[in-house]
């Protein structure tokens, strides 16, 4: 029988310290090095395939990783919380809510200082890093958290925090106003690519002309940086209550709305001129932490696949103690620990500002939404008849980890991307 004791424990065994600069496992440089002197090809489907396999070879590096005691308390406190607080017949209860989530649980996330923990300890917040938002980012996507926290604490954090947009920080840090960030435009590939809508002056200030057909929680934010051309290049620009209108997706444990554009008023923010790569390195760290998110949600279907096996009864036996069924977990669980890993690496990169940070993005993100998929149809494949059913939660996650793959950038392009990168670094 499988004995979920023999499991590795959730936390993720990464030796990682912000503050030190030090990671224990072997750097990357070498095996994108070897990679790509072995053939990586940039162009036609051979560079997919080979990128999908440098990717593989990228994560699959030796480490030794742990969590700090901090780190591991603030998993731990996390997991309790949302046990308590949004377990999954809660999810489901939202659902059928129109805004996705409850005030009740809004601000004990905030009372707990999860919507702060980006935010500087200047402007209100916990002053954390990556690694610790990728903590509590895996464990949202567990519970498949249905609330604002990653278009609010994350995107919309982050953003305004690259640009020094310092006045949006405490307001946002303790719950008491929600933004989001409007940025995608029905592209799977590079998310600051082929955008259309368009900042222009009018008067002291601007007025944007577009379309936003993907903005999460946009219905609910307060505020919206919403990202267009403008003169120069790629701008930021804040609009104060978005009358964005919700829309129905293939996740529906997350809200998403449609934000129209037309002689809207707006701020800019940030310095003046391009600013492609202030957004870029915005755009980087959250998909750090929505592949954290998914990172989660894989596990918790892992998990909830192992422990039907372990119950259910075929043959006057669980179908945990046929082998074809053990084959799917190890195979699930290979992924998901190689999925893990990476996550947790990328996230060091961005903390300690690693040379190889953008690959490590590209490596992570194209690898864990190709794992998360494998990892959820297996979760279906072993529940069986039922697996597709909606009673089951097994289709839950599926559908999340499915969306977050198409979500800023799906994984072909971040294979090109990394293709792209180890070519150029020669």
């Amino acid at each position: 029988m499988v004995d979920m004791s023999a499991v590795p424990p959730a936390g993720p065994a990464v030796s990682l310290s912000r503050k030190s600069g030090r990671c224990s496992s072997s750097h990357p440089r070498s095996s994108a090095r070897n990679a790509s002197s072995s053939g990586v090809k940039a162009k036609s489907m051979r560079a997919d395939a080979s990128a999908r396999n440098l990717t593989r070879a990228l994560v699959f590096v030796a480490v030794d990783f742990a969590l700090s005691a901090e780190q591991e308390a603030l998993r731990d406190t996390v997991a309790a919380a949302l046990g308590a607080e949004a377990p999954i017949s809660y999810v489901r209860r939202m659902i059928d809510v129109e805004r996705g989530f409850t005030d009740e649980l809004w601000a004990k996330v905030a009372d707990l200082g999860w919507l702060g923990l980006l935010v500087p300890e200047a402007h209100g917040g916990l002053g954390l890093g990556l690694v610790d938002l990728a903590v509590v980012q895996e464990e949202m996507g567990k519970a498949l958290f249905p609330g604002p926290y990653l278009s609010s604490a994350v995107m919309a954090t982050s953003a305004a925090l690259a640009l020094g947009a310092t006045d949006l920080l405490p307001a946002l840090a303790a719950g008491e106003r929600r933004g989001t960030l409007a940025l995608e435009e029905l592209s799977q590939g590079d998310p600051l690519g082929g955008l259309t809508t368009t900042a222009v002056r009018s008067g002291d200030g601007w007025v944007l002309d577009g379309l936003k057909p993907v903005v999460l929680d946009g219905h609910t934010a307060d505020w919206a940086i919403v990202v267009a051309q403008a003169e120069g290049g790629l701008g930021a620009f804040l609009v104060e209550q978005p009358a964005a209108e919700l829309v129905p997706t293939l996740d529906v444990t997350r809200k998403v709305a449609r934000l129209e554009l037309r002689q809207t008023p707006a701020r800019r923010l940030g310095p003046e001129g391009d600013q492609s790569g202030i957004l870029r390195r915005v755009v980087d760290d959250v998909t750090v932490a929505l592949a954290a998110e998914t990172v989660g949600a894989c596990d918790q279907a892992f998990r909830e696949a192992v422990d039907y096996a372990q119950h259910r009864v075929q043959f006057d036996r669980p179908i945990a103690r046929f082998q074809v069924i053990r084959h799917k977990a190890v195979d699930m669980l290979h992924e998901l620990e190689l999925a893990r890993v990476g996550i947790l690496y990328t996230a060091w990169a961005s903390d300690v500002d690693d040379p190889q940070r953008e690959m490590a993005v590209a490596m992570s993100k194209g690898f864990v939404g190709e794992a998360s998929v494998f990892i959820t149809e297996q979760d279906i494949q072993i529940h069986g008849g039922m697996g597709f059913t909606w009673d089951v939660d097994a289709h839950l996650f599926y559908r999340r980890v499915k969306q977050n793959d198409l979500l800023l950038g799906h994984q072909a392009w971040h294979r090109q991307r990394l293709a792209d990168l180890v070519l150029a670094s020669g």
